[in-house]
């Protein structure tokens, strides 16, 4: 499965109301139909919050809502892109020499990370040109993976154009590693899941190497995605990026409390690995090892022998480097007992007991607790919302994606969720300091969907 190419389907566009809709509006910005279509999903990660980047599994699925790109390969060396909404100006630029400016997080620059991973990947220069015109329906900076959809979606774009091959597996790998090029340093979950999803299943997905096992989810409930409205840009802000550092500064200690080479560790995952223990014994040697108060960068410095201009230059990314304090022992804790909780909602989803949904919700909701008090990348409304979520029949409630704002994921009772919908709608988004606009708010029950795919039109 994961061995394969993502899936090539012909359609009758004149039968898909939202691929007509584009071919009519790319003729009528371009003058000319498109050759194909590409697709990308966003997704919702149930549990498992920043530890893909630590090397940890995390447990996904992907969302209906996804990137949708028209496409019509030209002899011009000039990629042009287009937005279905006018938020987001035209775009372009030559094929060759891509540049990304890691300073503003503009839309086109994810198409452009996508198209540059792809073409670095096959060493190729001297690129024809296309016009893409790009309809996205996964709310922005709302935790469901919008970015990463596109960066996925205009990875397979170009591998379409080029008319060259790869794995699922290979387009997820090379689109994580070229979607830093816009300044974050994430994991591998969101492109990962964009490409091996599938239909009626959540995905348990585990790093080095890449692989995806399927996860049954409970019949007798509904995840619900909630969206809290207040938006978080991860390559616009240095929370995440801060998060990623102070992973990989514990991850450093860890190693040198244990005698490890520690210069070599980047992941909290790595010093389980090396010390063949188990996640239990790793929260252990966390409070041994670490202090909770907060580390100077002069601390870290004593602790691993190596000066401010090393630490700085070596071990941190540019963009963190002027960082004051570092919580290593709160993200250690977070990281390791969330990587616990994952591998406990697997196990819980294969042995199905008839308490099942009960289980799973307290899950969902010790995660929310670690991501809130240990790993501090929620907010205030985000609590709100996951406390209205439990109070309305939530059996667990919990932020989802980065945090910092976008949604909560809710694991719901199916009897439940007509009345759950309906309070929670009037609880948050219809109270008197939150009326929203229509279309900000963000209330769905959802289910496993596929993942990327090409559509030729017959």
């Amino acid at each position: 499965m994961a061995t394969e190419g993502p899936v090539t389907c012909r359609v009758q566009v004149a039968e898909h109301p939202r691929l007509l809709k584009l071919k009519e509006m790319f003729n009528s910005k371009f003058g000319s139909i498109p050759k194909f279509y590409v697709r990308a999903p966003g997704r919702v990660n149930i549990i498992g919050e920043h530890i893909d980047y630590c090397g940890y599994s995390v447990l996904p699925m992907a969302v209906e809502q996804d990137m949708l790109i028209a496409v019509e390969p030209v002899k011009t060396h000039t990629l042009q892109l287009a937005n279905t909404n006018p938020l987001y100006p035209d775009f372009s630029t030559g094929t060759n020499n891509i540049q990304i400016d890691k300073t503003k997080p503009l839309w086109h620059n994810y198409f452009l990370c996508g198209f540059k991973g792809i073409q670095e990947h096959f060493g190729l220069s001297d690129l024809a040109g296309m016009n893409c015109l790009v309809d996205g329906t996964i709310p922005p900076s709302s935790g469901l993976s919008s970015s990463s959809a596109l960066v996925c979606c205009a990875g397979l774009v170009t591998l379409t154009v080029l008319g060259m091959n790869l794995s699922k597996v290979e387009l997820a790998e090379i689109c994580a590693k070229s979607e830093r090029y816009i300044g974050t340093e994430g994991g591998g979950m969101d492109q990962s899941i964009s490409f091996l999803a599938e239909e009626g299943t959540a995905k348990l997905i585990e790093f080095s190497p890449l692989r995806a096992t399927d996860v049954k989810l409970p019949s007798g409930a509904v995840f619900v995605i909630a969206n809290s409205c207040v938006e978080m840009n991860k390559a616009a802000t240095s929370h995440f990026n801060i998060r990623v550092m102070e992973c990989r500064l514990a991850a450093k200690l860890l190693a040198k409390h244990k005698n490890l080479q520690w210069d070599k560790v980047l992941q909290l995952e790595e010093v389980q690995t090396k010390l063949g223990v188990s996640l239990e014994e790793m929260l252990l040697i966390t409070e041994d090892a670490l202090h909770p108060e907060p580390y100077s960068p002069e601390e870290v410095c004593r602790c691993l022998g190596v000066s401010l201009l090393e630490l700085q230059t070596q071990i941190l990314s540019p963009n963190t480097q002027d960082v004051l304090i570092f919580k290593l022992y709160q993200r250690a804790k977070h990281v390791y007992s969330e990587a616990a909780r994952v591998l406990q909602f697997k196990k819980i989803c294969e042995e199905a007991p008839d308490n099942m949904v009960q289980l799973l919700g307290e899950l969902m909701n010790q995660s929310h607790e670690s991501c809130r008090d240990m790993y501090e990348c929620s907010c205030p409304e985000l609590d709100q919302l996951v406390d209205i979520c439990r109070t309305f029949g939530a059996q667990g409630s919990r932020l989802t994606g980065a945090g910092w704002g976008g949604c909560t994921v809710s694991l719901v009772p199916a009897d439940k969720l007509p009345s759950f919908l309906a309070n929670v709608q009037e609880a948050y988004y219809q109270s008197g300091d939150r009326r929203l606009a229509p279309e900000k708010q963000s209330l769905f029950a959802t289910k496993p969907g596929g993942g990327a795919l090409v559509f030729l039109e017959a």
